[in-house]
Formats: C-alpha cells, sequence, structure tokens
C-alpha cells in the first residue's frame, strides 16, 4: 500500500531524497532530469550501468530494490540496532511481472527468525569461524560479520545471489570480512570446520516432475520432497567443531501414519552416526508451525506471485496437491533444527516439540542458554538434579485463577515470555518449588519441605519435582547457578 507513503512525498514538495524513495520504495517511473539531483554523480546512465535502473517507455524504474534494513545489533547490548542498507531483486509489489528463476530475495521474515534464533548477542562469546550457508542477499553474513567472527564464509548455489551479497558487502563496510564462494551445499567448505553455522537453506517442498511448476533458486533446492532439509542436518555437523553449533530453518514432512519431528529426530541421530565415534550430538527441533498440504501450496503458490481465481493458480495448486498424495503426505512442519556437536561419549540428548508462543524479541541468548541447561540436565541422574540449587528465572511468573469465595485456587499456571512464550499447568507442589528456587536452598531441601507441609510422601514429592524441573529447564524457566 503505497498511497500513505505517495501523500506524504506529495505534500513536502520534491527532493533528492524523496526522489529515492520514489524510485526505491515506491517503483514510481521517473524522468531522467528527476534522477539528476538525486545521483548527482552517478546519474541515469552510470546506474543502468551497474543494473540499478531499467529504462522504459514511460522512464526510468528502479531494477532492484535498495532498502534500510534495522536488526538486533549483535555487539551492542540489548535493544541496540544495526542498520543496513541491503540490495535485492524487485519484490512482487515492483517488479509488475513474474520473479525471474534466480530471484534473489531480500530481508524476509524467515531471515529475521534466523537471524533472532541465532546463538548470538549479549552475554554471548563472539564465535570463531562461522559459516552463512545458503546467503542469498547476504544478509545473514553481516550479521555475522558484525558479532565479531573471525572468519565468515558465506555459500550459495546461485552466481546472482553471490553478486549481490558481495555489493551488500562493500556497501555496508565489510567487503573484506566475508568470504564468498559458489557451489552446492557443502561442497565449498569440503574438508573445513566452523564454530557456528547458520543456514536458511532453499528447504521449499517443491513438486518434481511437473514443468509448469515455477523453479526459483531462492526456495528450490531441486531435491524431492523435504530431502534439502534432511540433507543439511545430516551433513553439517560433520563440518562443526567440538562445541560448535548448527541452527537451520527447515520443513519437514509427516507421512501417513507417520509424525514428521520424529522424522528430523532421526536425520538428527544421522547425522550423530556420520561422526563416526569422533563425538557426539544433542539437538532440537522446535515446530512452529503444521500446515496441511492445501495451505502449504496456496502460501507458495502465492509466493511466486499467483492469486486464486487465475488459472495459473489453479495449475499450480493442482501440482502441490498431486505431488502430496502421491507421496501420502498429510501435513509439514515449519520450524528450526539446532544442532550442538559435543565429545565423544557425552550423553546425547535430542528434544523435538511443537511449539507457537511468539518468540521474545530478541530470543538467540535465551534460547542458546536453554539449550546448554537443558542439555546438561538431561545428563544428570535424578540425584545430581535434587543437589542443585536452581535459580527461578526472573520472567516466570505464576498465574492462579480463584472462583470468588473459593478457598485454594481452581487452576495454577507458570508462564515466561522469553525466549519463548510459554503457559505450564503446575500442580501445588511444582509452583511452591519453583517459587522457592532462589539459589538458596537445593531441590532436595525444597523438596522436603514441601512434602512435610503437603503433607505427602517424600520420595513421591521428589520424583515428580525431578521430572518437572527437566522441562523447565528447557523452556528457561530455571538455570543452575553460575560457579
Amino acid at each position: 500500500m503505497f498511497a500513505p507513503a505517495r501523500r506524504v512525498l506529495d505534500e513536502h514538495g520534491g527532493s533528492p531524497f524523496g526522489t529515492l524513495i520514489r524510485l526505491f520504495l515506491l517503483g514510481e517511473a521517473l524522468a531522467e532530469e528527476d534522477l539528476a539531483a538525486a545521483l548527482p554523480s552517478l546519474g541515469a546512465a552510470g546506474a543502468m550501468r551497474l543494473g540499478l535502473l531499467a529504462e522504459g517507455t514511460d522512464g526510468f524504474r528502479a531494477a532492484l530494490s535498495l532498502n534500510p534494513v534495522e536488526l538486533p545489533d549483535p555487539a551492542g547490548e540489548t535493544g541496540a540496532i544495526a542498520s543496513w542498507w541491503i540490495l535485492s531483486d524487485l519484490d512482487d509489489q515492483l517488479r509488475r511481472g513474474p520473479a525471474r528463476p534466480d530471484h534473489v530475495m531480500g530481508v524476509g521474515g524467515a531471515t529475521r527468525s534466523l537471524i533472532a534464533q541465532a546463538p548470538l548477542g549479549p552475554g554471548t562469546e563472539p564465535p570463531g569461524s562461522v559459516l552463512d550457508l545458503g546467503t542469498g542477499c547476504g544478509v545473514v553474513a553481516l550479521h555475522l560479520a558484525r558479532a565479531g567472527a573471525r572468519r565468515v564464509v558465506a555459500t550459495d548455489i546461485s552466481g546472482r545471489a553471490l553478486s549481490l551479497a558481495r555489493a551488500n558487502a562493500r556497501l555496508n563496510g565489510l567487503g573484506g570480512r566475508i568470504d564468498f564462494r559458489s557451489g552446492d551445499l557443502f561442497a565449498p567448505v569440503a574438508g573445513e570446520r566452523f564454530d557456528l553455522i547458520l543456514s536458511n537453506p532453499p528447504f521449499v517442498i517443491t513438486p518434481r516432475g511437473d514443468d509448469s511448476v515455477p523453479r526459483y533458486e531462492y526456495r528450490d533446492g531441486g531435491m524431492r520432497g523435504d530431502e534439502l532439509a534432511a540433507r543439511v542436518v545430516r551433513e553439517a555437523p560433520a563440518l562443526l567443531n567440538p562445541g560448535g553449533t548448527l541452527l537451520c530453518l527447515a520443513n519437514w514432512e509427516t507421512p501417513w501414519g507417520g509424525r514428521g519431528l520424529a522424522r528430523v529426530g532421526e536425520w538428527i541421530e544421522a547425522g550423530a552416526e556420520g561422526l563416526g565415534g569422533e563425538g557426539s550430538l544433542a539437538g532440537w527441533a522446535i515446530e512452529r508451525e503444521l500446515l496441511d498440504p492445501a495451505r502449504y501450496a496456496e502460501t507458495w503458490a502465492r509466493d511466486g506471485g499467483a492469486r486464486p481465481g487465475e488459472a495459473g493458480f489453479e495449475a499450480l495448486m493442482e501440482a502441490w496437491l498431486r505431488e502430496f498424495a502421491d507421496r501420502r503426505v498429510v501435513s509439514i512442519g515449519l520450524g528450526s533444527v539446532r544442532i550442538l556437536r559435543s565429545a565423544a561419549g557425552e550423553t546425547p540428548a535430542i528434544r523435538l516439540e511443537h511449539v507457537d508462543g511468539p518468540l521474545a524479541r530478541e530470543p538467540g541468548p535465551g534460547l542458546a542458554a536453554a539449550f546448554a541447561a537443558g542439555i546438561a540436565a538431561e545428563g544428570m541422574s535424578d540425584a545430581e538434579i535434587l543437589a542443585v540449587h536452581w535459580v527461578r528465572d526472573e520472567a516466570v511468573a505464576e498465574l492462579r485463577e480463584h472462583a470468588p469465595g473459593e478457598e485454594g485456587p481452581r487452576s495454577i499456571a507458570l508462564r515466561t515470555e522469553r525466549p519463548i512464550a510459554r503457559t505450564v499447568v503446575a500442580d501445588p507442589l511444582l509452583a511452591a518449588a519453583v517459587g522457592a528456587c532462589d539459589g538458596e536452598l537445593s531441590l532436595a531441601q525444597i523438596a522436603d519441605a514441601l512434602a512435610t507441609l503437603l503433607e505427602v510422601d517424600a520420595e513421591a514429592a521428589a520424583e515428580a519435582l525431578v521430572a518437572g524441573f527437566r522441562e523447565l529447564v528447557w523452556f528457561g524457566m530455571l538455570r543452575a547457578p553460575v560457579e
């Protein structure tokens, strides 16, 4: 919706800045003389040679998008913002036609989600060596460089994406900090190791064998079903240093009679087997959405520019639904997979869950801390869990529901907003135990005291609290004290 912006620009008259807004953000056609003041050194001819403009019968239009992008600053304090200028191909509203097969996306919701969930920012150590797998416009690589990574490698199979990513690195003063490489998946970095791998790969499940379905490099990895996502999860761990982390976005299928998240767990286990005994893996798959085939098909048909009511839209829907029906796919999960490579012999922990609560504003450090704490808790015996002097996160709140006149609560729940908003139904024992977690007493001492107070069996109380605390640690509600 461009009308409000045009009204403001019309009210304030012409200016070089307003001209650039009309050109790159509103997609208007402008005369050469209009561009002279806005591009005094470059001019329309120079901008065309750079590929920024295209000339038509109605004047000059933007051939690329140039957008200001604000993201959390991984090198700053909580709430700090990093600003970037990002070149990409024109989106649906500006290009006035279908996207080209090698279309390069700007900074969309998926990219923002990957950056938000990355283990970077306040309270985290800058990674040494990092890989941005499937860099696209390059903004993830820019974010990694700003985070203080010693070495940043960014790869993509698309030559056009790499050209724009290199341009964005230079445009933002980081041209010498990022090593851009061309190639498929991990071929460009074979034999190398990294402390952190981030990836928003072309994971979209696309019908195969139907030439009428557009193939876009930014979303279609050329593999059947969810095999592209499976390969990333299975193969990336071998490129991690001990203590290194993989975080990738992915889609996964649920076949009839199966469970999509369980298949992701199998991918993680296969990645562990691929290490050949040289390490173990912990994994955390978080499913944020679960779509039926029709909704999934509509999402990606619209993404390519097709609209309901058009013949092309119906043909695309048919192709997607036929593909899913042939393989008996009943739903598709959308989410993220986080993997930690640890030393050989350490107890592996794989957690698979569907979570639909919103993420906190900057969840990355909190997710990393919850992952580490959850892995540690999974490796503890019940006695060790009871010996810890647990500390309740300050974001945890207790919610009690009472009917007027009732002596006791009808229900008790524990709620947190970070790193993911969650509400956990709790009984009086668990709620009271969490309330007592200020680091002064061990869980064993708390369990004994509550068993006496509530007149319940001490051994049963301890057993129930151990199970509850293991879960709450994954939620970021509890942590072990820092020694």
